[in-house]
């Protein structure tokens, strides 16, 4: 069952529709994501989730190559999760088991395309 802050969360980040800011990646500089994003990666404490999905982009040649991507979180109920890149006609290129994550919800969806990663709201 979720907890208030993860409803808060997860009704808050509907709200997002566009972005008034692009924030651009300390690591990957090529990269930039949008005011959603940002306020995902403070509240739920996840930029860490923001530097997995684009490290993978230099290390797994199947995601570099996809021009849209959907990437999902699933959190399972012992903490363990999965990350899955798709390709947005559900077909998986991409999926890591995650021994442990203290993330807030129970599953996040994101997208990226043209360098950008965004909520699915503000698509």
């Amino acid at each position: 069952m979720e907890n208030k802050d993860a409803i808060h969360l997860s009704q808050t980040l509907r709200t997002f529709t566009g972005t008034v800011n692009w924030y651009r990646h300390q690591l990957f500089r090529q990269f930039t994501y949008t005011d959603g994003i940002q306020f995902l990666a403070t509240e739920a404490q996840c930029y860490w989730l923001i530097d997995r999905i684009f490290a993978l982009q230099y290390e797994q040649p199947a995601v570099k190559i996809e021009p849209f991507q959907v990437w999902e979180l699933t959190v399972n109920p012992d903490q363990t999760a999965m990350l899955t890149c798709g390709n947005g006609n559900d077909d998986t290129v991409y999926s890591e088991h995650i021994s442990y994550t203290d993330f807030k919800l129970p599953k996040i969806r994101l997208f990226l395309t043209d360098s950008v990663l965004l909520l699915p709201t503000e698509y």
